[in-house]
Order: structure tokens, then C-alpha cells, then sequence
């Protein structure tokens, strides 16, 4: 069973933002039009990480199996989160750090992350609960995380857990 485990280590949050720049470069590079954000927790100053590099690609809908196809040339499909027209998710755990991409079309209803990321960096209180809710599942199983993650995050953004 997948464990999770948390840091505040600074260096952590610095080797995720040179990854990001790193990464980011080379999306642009197959997709110059996207719109490439740095998400979870590493976005987050301050915040309890697992140490991993999230990013959100946003591209228009109509250009999302374009995106997709440059997107499989540089990483491997997360076989473990849904696929749907609007969104897929990709990963490369053997990179340092491990790193996780989430394609959304723009406006979709997948089209969320970077307004986490905002939410939780702009109120201190919102991202000291997120905090809490990490530490209950330090050491804890991966898949009842995600699933306490997923009902904290349909919270913030006021719709019913999916």
C-alpha cells in the first residue's frame, strides 16, 4: 500500500520551482500556446508537501487531443485518474521530483486547479485546514488521502464531492 509522507522542507519547495521552469520549458516547446501552471502544495509557500511537482496544462478544447499526443511524448499516462474529453492526467514518477500533469480544457469543469492553488495561497486558515487534513493521513494510506482530499477540495470550490 502507498504511504504518504509530508515535509516542510525549503529545499523541497526550491527544487519543485526549478523543476517547474524546467518542465514548463519543455511543454511550451510542443505546445507554446498553453497555459502552464505550478499547483499542489510545492505552488503553495508555507504549506505541508509530499514533495512532488503538480502542474495544470490548460489548452482550449478544441485543441486537447493535440495537447494530449505532445503530452505522451513526454510523459506517461496516469492510468490511476479518470480520462474524459475535457481531461487527462499524466506522470513521471522517476523524475526528481516525482511530477504529476493534469490536462484540462479551458472553462471545463475539470478547469480547477490553479483556483486551488490561489485559494488556498490567499487564506492561511483554508490552507492550516489542508495542513491538518494532510497530517491525519501522515504515514496513512494514499487512497483514503485522495478520497478526504477530493470531498476538502469539492468544499472550497462549493460543489458536491465527485
Amino acid at each position: 500500500m502507498e504511504r504518504m509522507s509530508l515535509s516542510r522542507d525549503p529545499a523541497l519547495f526550491e527544487r519543485a520551482e526549478a523543476a517547474f521552469r524546467r518542465e514548463a520549458a519543455r511543454i511550451r516547446e510542443l505546445l507554446p500556446d498553453a497555459d502552464v501552471q505550478h499547483i499542489g502544495s510545492t505552488a503553495v509557500p508555507g504549506s505541508r508537501t509530499k514533495g512532488d511537482l503538480d502542474l495544470q496544462v490548460r489548452v482550449p478544447l478544441e485543441r486537447m487531443a493535440e495537447a494530449e499526443a505532445a503530452l505522451e511524448r513526454l510523459y506517461d499516462e496516469n492510468e490511476g485518474s479518470g480520462r474524459t474529453e475535457s481531461f487527462r492526467s499524466f506522470k513521471r514518477d522517476d523524475a526528481d521530483p516525482p511530477l504529476g500533469v493534469q490536462l484540462t480544457a479551458i472553462g471545463s469543469d475539470m478547469d480547477f486547479f490553479a483556483r486551488l492553488r490561489d485559494a488556498l495561497a490567499a487564506d492561511p486558515q483554508l490552507r492550516e485546514r489542508y495542513d491538518a487534513l494532510k497530517l491525519r493521513f501522515d504515514g496513512e494510506s494514499m487512497d483514503e488521502y485522495r478520497e478526504a482530499k477530493a470531498a476538502f477540495f469539492a468544499e472550497i470550490l462549493g460543489r458536491g464531492a465527485n
